[in-house]
């Protein structure tokens, strides 16, 4: 490029080229690479400075545009930054430089210049587009070329507009037809930028005849029909040639807008599209379709009043309007007519050959499925409701509760929420989009028309896509047929609440009910939050496949455990078992350290007073004498004292002071009470070695060793009693005097016997140490 910019012979436009492109490879490079080679952390620019006073060059200037474009990357996810435009982003990229150049030209220079780019890019595009004597409007914001479009319509059927104003309005309103499937908020935006009523508007055409009979039975005009040529949500297409036969007999204008009319440049075109080559006008984005950024919106029409157009805004004799073609102008010249064709009919490719594939796989949904040439394929995961739930086999559809559907269609929508976050990472080079659609609720748009330029998308990436949707669907089938045998069973547990979120995409939601958790409130709860704190952990430490996360309940500020998205392979009743026992024995062991300190404090105080009486008691048993120095020392030579060691021990178990004689009698500390056992799960199982919890038997095949593997572990139970009672029964035939054989016990009995001879040799050693002492 370069060498190209050498050949031209203005030196300003030279310069301009070259100081484009060096402003976009810095720009596209790695940010804060002069930091990065200073090993210095770059200073945030998010406060406002003054103005230096010497003024600063083009590279520090960049820089500093830089630091502002991509902010702080540690904070920041990469998605953040912008994508790389390519040549022919440059080219339109410099057309905006080129025009501020442009407009300093002399008058009489500057009006044939902008001249010949308006007529140029006019003449380009009505032939691409295949729109015929028509005039063009640019203009920056998408919805404003129809905007005028609105003016253009009421300046031509109320003659008088121009001097009554709205008055010529108030006698016979006027009424602008929009789909129900228009872009939102496009009625809005119309009625402010015109200064109409919202009940000029009309949003229901599903009976678009009757509806204009009606209003002009009530003496309103109909004005204007917006059609939609791919709806920007689903890409569906009215039928625009029906719609221009009610338009022309009732004197209504037409306007079509979508991204179906992309197709108008391609060889082939359906005849639901090429209609709208008729209309009255339609609003094209060829900056979106093609990847150029900086492009303004184009709005074909016609009209053969000029001075009616110069009213409504259509066209202007300002050179800086005209000048709005040039980045346009500048990047179709780059392209080429086959460069634009190619582009389009490419992303038509890649929604065909995705629309074609998801035919091909189960409990996927193509919500357009007829629109073959659309460049917009939309789709969602489902499951039949009679399917997936047995209880509503051989029940029709129209008899099922509706509440029932409804909690369907909430699980199905975050589970396609799910599946469209996740297709987003591991496809990121298909742009794909999640969209919350009225009727049909949550889905994921493809739209490649709109991203396929820029983020580089092929065919490879399609078959990648459908790779990983085939992937995600046994986890999506699996995780709403668990759903409801997950709630069955937290709400057949005491102890549980189930919590109906609709927007977690998981197994489900669960709350655990401590003793002073209070229902009816709504507020945040310190102690149960402390006891989900520690039962999350506990459940991350048992290392299952599941995912586990606490947050607040919905509609509530109380903390939840939320259970993630699961395989077949999941005991539900071994899940909800778990997080009971787990949770009731946090709760247990939480109420024993808060109540541990005020059981020592009493204890303590108790052991006080016990020995201040235990001295007292001592003096009144030894006398007097014996407490002199001298006197006590002589009469105990005398008369030795035989004092008893008295003490005192605190049972944390028990909470209550116990004896030291026993210890001081037998040299064994007593055991105290026994506390209770922690209750386990009734239903835990035997696991094999590497196993993880929660991993339910395997079906199927394996039927056979996983009845095998269970009927050996209850002959092995049966083996183990059979021969408990045997020893039972050997040892009452050998009498109590008789000591049983060692052959005859278990390795449990034969530690227990000889535990118990330990005790009784030690009890009989202390009790010949007394007998020597006395």
């Amino acid at each position: 490029m370069d060498a190209s910019l050498e050949k031209i012979a203005d030196p300003t436009l030279a310069e301009m080229g070259k100081n484009l492109k060096e402003a976009m490879r810095m720009l596209e490079n790695s940010p804060r690479r002069t930091e990065e080679e200073n090993g210095k952390k770059p200073v945030s620019e998010d406060i406002p400075g003054p103005l230096q006073g010497s003024g600063q060059d083009m590279v520090s200037i960049l820089q500093s545009v830089q630091n502002l474009m991509y902010g702080d990357e540690d904070e920041e996810p990469q998605s953040t930054r912008i994508q790389n435009i390519g040549e022919q982003g440059h080219m339109a990229l410099l057309g905006h430089s080129l025009g501020a150049y442009i407009s300093t030209l002399d008058k009489e220079k500057l009006r044939k210049l902008t001249t010949r780019i308006l007529s140029d890019t006019t003449l380009w595009l009505r032939r691409i587009f295949r729109y015929e004597n028509g005039c063009a409007y640019f203009h920056e914001e998408e919805r404003e070329g129809l905007a005028k479009i609105c003016r253009l319509a009421i300046h031509s059927r109320y003659e008088d507009f121009v001097v009554d104003g709205f008055n010529a309005l108030y006698n016979k309103k006027p009424v602008i037809y929009l789909s129900a499937a228009a872009r939102p908020g496009l009625g809005q935006y119309l009625c402010n930028q015109l200064g109409l009523p919202f009940p000029c508007l009309c949003r229901d055409v599903a009976l678009l005849e009757k509806l204009i009979k009606d209003d002009i039975e009530r003496g309103r005009l109909p004005l204007l029909l917006v059609a939609n040529a791919g709806t920007a949500a689903v890409g569906h297409t009215d039928k625009i040639g029906r719609l221009k036969e009610l338009c022309e007999q009732y004197g209504i204008w037409l306007h079509v807008e979508g991204v179906n009319l992309a197709t108008l440049a391609l060889g082939y075109v359906s005849s639901s599209v090429l209609a709208a080559t008729k209309c009255d006008s339609m609003t094209l984005t060829p900056g979106l379709w093609l990847g150029l950024p900086a492009v303004p919106a184009v709005t074909l029409y016609k009209h053969d009043d000029p001075a009616l157009t110069l009213v409504a805004g259509l066209t202007s004799n300002k050179p800086a309007d005209k000048l709005r073609a040039l980045p346009l102008w500048l990047s179709l010249q780059y392209l080429g007519l086959d460069g634009i064709v190619e582009r389009i009919k490419h992303a038509c490719q890649l929604s065909q050959r995705l629309q074609e594939s998801l035919k091909k796989v189960d409990h996927i949904k193509i919500l357009v499925e007829d629109e073959l040439s659309s460049p917009v394929v939309v789709f969602r995961f489902f499951q039949e409701l009679p399917a997936s739930d047995p209880a509503f086999k051989a029940v029709p559809v129209s008899n099922i509760a509706p509440a029932a559907v409804g909690r369907e269609r909430h699980s199905c929508d975050a589970l396609n929420r799910w599946l469209g976050e996740q297709l987003k990472q591991l496809v990121p080079q298909c742009g794909l989009t999640v969209i919350d659609l009225e009727v049909d609720g949550t889905c994921v748009r493809f739209s490649p028309l709109m991203t396929a330029e820029v983020l580089g998308t092929k065919g490879e990436d399609v078959d990648q896509l459908i790779t990983c949707i085939r992937s995600k669907l046994p986890v999506l089938t699996c995780t709403l047929q668990l759903r409801e045998e997950f709630k069955q069973e937290v709400e057949a547990t005491a102890g549980l609440l189930y919590v109906d979120d609709p927007n977690w995409p998981g197994i489900g939601v669960v709350r655990y009910e401590h003793a002073n958790d209070d229902s009816t409130s709504l507020k945040s709860d310190p102690e149960g939050e402390k006891i989900h704190t520690g039962l999350l952990k506990k459940l991350n430490e048992l290392e299952s496949d599941l995912i586990f996360k606490m947050g607040p309940e919905y509609k509530s500020m109380k903390s939840c455990i939320y259970i993630g998205m699961a395989s077949d392979d999941v005991d539900v009743s071994e899940l909800v078992e778990t997080i009971s026992v787990t949770a009731r024995e946090i709760e247990e062991n939480s109420r024993l350290l808060e109540n541990m300190t005020e059981v020592v404090r009493k204890g303590i105080q108790e052991a006080q007073v016990q020995l201040q009486k235990a001295n007292e008691e001592r003096l009144l048993e030894e006398g007097v004498l014996r407490q002199i120095p001298v006197v006590g020392s002589v009469l105990n030579w005398f008369s030795p004292v035989q004092a008893s060691q008295k003490g005192r021990s605190f049972n944390l178990t028990a909470g209550s002071l116990e004896s030291t004689e026993y210890t001081y009698v037998h040299k064994v500390q007593g055991t105290g009470v026994t506390p209770p056992p922690t209750p386990l799960g009734t239903r835990s199982k035997q696991r094999l070695p590497g196993q993880k919890p929660f991993k339910r038997s395997l079906r199927g095949s394996d039927a056979v060793s996983e009845t095998s593997s269970v009927s050996h572990i209850e002959d092995l139970e049966k083996v183990e009693q059979l021969s408990s009672g045997l020893e039972h029964d050997n040892l009452e035939a050998q009498g109590p005097e008789q000591p049983p054989r060692a052959a005859d016990l278990t390795a449990r009995q034969t530690e227990a016997l000889q535990n118990q001879a330990q005790h009784q040799e030690d009890d009989h050693s202390q009790v010949e140490e007394l007998e020597r002492l006395r």
